[in-house]
């Protein structure tokens, strides 16, 4: 894929826009429109989230969990709709934490920022930790629960000085990983389909021991948390809006990109799995407690196989890599209005690389604390692993609300993209779907287990947003002077 290239005045319009929303900037803007949606395609990463939540969503609702796929995609493509209208004319980087403070002010802003952050940090151990089992796979050996935690602290050092060499590192491997996850993914899923199908089409319509009728419903919701876990990363596209040209266009254009292929890639990968499952029954009942691997081996061969994991390998680092570049950035905005400790710091772009060093080496260095705690608090690892997807779609439905607040105080989107008289209607339904999907995240299922794993989402949002709230509260960043924009709407 190749993209077309820019303008010549496309930079210096650029940066007008940002002057005018009271910014300059450093950044080196020649990340194109493809590396941009290449970011979050492979945030999102389609073969990641499959692979990681198969089994899970499986076992929860059986293979008519399928159809979670098209309703979740429908459901977050609403939200993404809000997102392009606002980063459309907010195109600054950091993303959700700016995009508030322009929509509401400065305390709810700083409090998404406070939510995504945690949510970002907590997601690259949670991947990383994901990654370590099919790298040891991928080598040919027996890993302990302390290696596979090794290795999860490797990838992230890997990751962050990849991410350390500058923007135009960060592009190249994005779109490198969107290729090779891309092609691998329809590569495998059309092999599966052609020549491994054990399955007919109609058990996507079978409940199996889940019940029928209005009593599979529970079990159908509550195998939809594998699909919504595949549903976001179309937002780290704006989280490097001051490093993409023509942000204004291109980013709207590039997050519905995202949840086009990316949502398709996952959908396919998920069906052709269930279609080529060998033993349906015992992949459903947890017998087979890896049913991917199984399936692989199964139609691949051993060295297959391994070629497969390869890709999957490709598909994490360049997912570890999206995630903390948008946590960077996230970082760095925040620090540039002085609303976090250490701002100074923070807020500081390398001269030779320009990029947000030392909020990198953070985003770093706290997803390896949260990993290496599996040491010695395995549960608790697990624990606070789970805020990841729910602090994400939180800090989405801060960003709705702030949306639909605005409308109600008389914004009116002046960006490139707008929805117009559709506006608070998408608004509306986002909100709706948000809110539903944070509740059904949060819901308490596993009565059998201790109170903090089967509160766990409730326990760690809890405790993040008590932080957050003492924080802001003692600390008082909002109050901070750099901030001096007008931000009525």
């Amino acid at each position: 894929m190749s993209s077309t290239k820019q303008p010549i005045n496309s930079i210096d319009s650029d940066a007008l826009q940002l002057k005018e929303l009271g910014y300059s900037s450093n950044f080196d803007r020649s990340m194109s429109f493809w590396e941009n949606f290449s970011l979050g395609f492979t945030y999102l990463s389609p073969v990641v989230g499959v692979y990681s939540v198969f089994a899970m969503a499986l076992q929860a609702g059986g293979p008519a969990m399928f159809w979670n796929y098209f309703l979740v995609g429908i459901g977050q493509f609403f939200v993404c709709l809000v997102f392009g209208e606002v980063v459309s004319q907010y195109p600054i980087s950091g993303g959700i934490y700016p995009w508030c403070l322009r929509l509401v002010g400065t305390r709810w802003a700083w409090m998404s920022a406070w939510v995504y952050a945690w949510a970002l940090f907590t997601t690259v151990a949670a991947v990383a930790v994901g990654g370590a089992p099919f790298l040891s796979q991928l080598l040919a050996f027996e890993s302990s629960a302390s290696t596979s935690i090794w290795i999860a602290v490797a990838m992230i050092l890997i990751s962050t000085l990849l991410n350390l060499s500058g923007t135009k590192l960060l592009s190249k491997v994005a779109m490198i990983g969107f290729i090779c996850e891309l092609v691998g993914a329809i590569v495998v899923g059309g092999y599966l389909l052609i020549f491994s199908r054990t399955q007919s089409i109609g058990i996507l319509f079978e409940t199996f021991e889940f019940g029928s009728g209005v009593d599979y419903l529970p079990a159908f919701i509550a195998s939809s948390v594998a699909a919504m876990f595949c549903y976001y990363g179309f937002e780290a596209c704006g989280d490097v809006a001051e490093e993409t040209p023509n942000a204004s266009t291109a980013i709207p254009k590039s997050m519905r990109m995202t949840i086009y292929v990316g949502g398709g890639a996952a959908t396919f990968i998920c069906l052709a799995l269930l279609l080529s499952v060998p033993d349906l029954s015992k992949a459903i009942s947890g017998e087979d407690a890896d049913p991917v691997t199984t399936t692989l081996k199964a139609s691949l061969g051993e060295v297959g196989y391994r070629m497969v994991i390869a890709i999957v390998m490709i598909s994490f680092l360049s997912c570890l890599l999206s995630l903390q570049a948008a946590a960077s950035r996230l970082l760095f905005s925040f620090a540039r209005d002085g609303m976090i400790l250490g701002s100074n710091q923070l807020s500081t772009l390398s001269e030779a690389t320009k990029v947000p060093i030392k909020a990198l080496i953070v985003s770093g260095l706290i997803p390896i604390f949260i990993a290496s705690l599996g040491h010695w608090l395995q549960d608790a690892v697990s624990t606070i692993i789970s805020f990841a997807s729910i602090g994400i779609y939180i800090a989405f439905q801060m960003v709705v609300i702030g949306a639909l607040y605005a409308r109600w105080k008389g914004w009116k989107p002046k960006g490139s993209f707008s929805l117009g008289k559709w506006g608070v209607f998408v608004n509306v339904i986002a909100l709706l779907y948000g809110m539903a999907a944070v509740i059904n995240m949060v819901w308490p299922r596993m009565p059998e287990e201790p109170w903090f794993i089967n509160f766990g989402m409730l326990t760690t949002s809890g405790i993040v947003f008590l932080t957050g709230f003492i924080y802001l509260m003692i600390g008082k960043p909002h109050t901070n002077q750099k901030i001096k924009h007008d931000f009525t709407v």
